[in-house]
């Protein structure tokens, strides 16, 4: 599944959100919903609405640990669902690989790395904001020739 269409997904449930995002938001962004019992490979990949290679291919290079039942399908239980959440959020956001690996090797590692985490997490939102303002810039310059060609500048289709 293509970033755009994840990045679709996640902000039509999250619904329009102006100005700062409040803590419900926020969960909501790490949400699995209420994901409890173990689920297959078509239940997860619906679910974060990526592909199933996408989820083999986040379980082959060590981001996800997956569970297989008697007969060798792949079954992933609820901490597995919240990773994937957090991960498929975290590519949405441009967070290259590498560094998802590198997080979750961290976690792995334990209590000990949070500081580590944190600072990640802190350059990667410092990266993130200035994307924002450099998007913003974009669409005003858009919005600017649209109107300048007789477009109604703001409008969305």
């Amino acid at each position: 599944m293509a970033t755009e269409d994840l990045m679709r997904k996640a902000l039509e449930a999250l619904g329009e959100v102006d100005g700062p995002m409040s803590i419900e938001v926020i969960h909501r962004l790490v949400d699995a919903g209420d994901v409890e019992d173990p689920m297959s490979i078509a239940e997860v990949s619906d679910l974060l609405d990526v592909s199933a290679h996408t989820l083999r291919y986040y379980e082959k290079i060590g981001l996800v640990a997956v569970d297989r039942d008697a007969s060798g399908h792949r079954v992933y239980g609820p901490e597995t669902v919240r990773r994937l959440v957090f991960l498929t959020r975290m590519r949405i956001s441009g967070m290259a690989i590498r560094d998802l690996q590198h997080y979750v090797e961290l976690v792995d590692a334990g209590e000990g790395t949070v500081p580590e985490r944190l600072d990640m997490l802190l350059e990667h939102r410092d990266t993130v904001r200035r994307q924002i303002k450099e998007l913003t810039l974009s669409l005003a310059a858009t919005e600017y020739k649209i109107a300048t060609y007789g477009g109604r500048a703001g409008e969305q289709e």
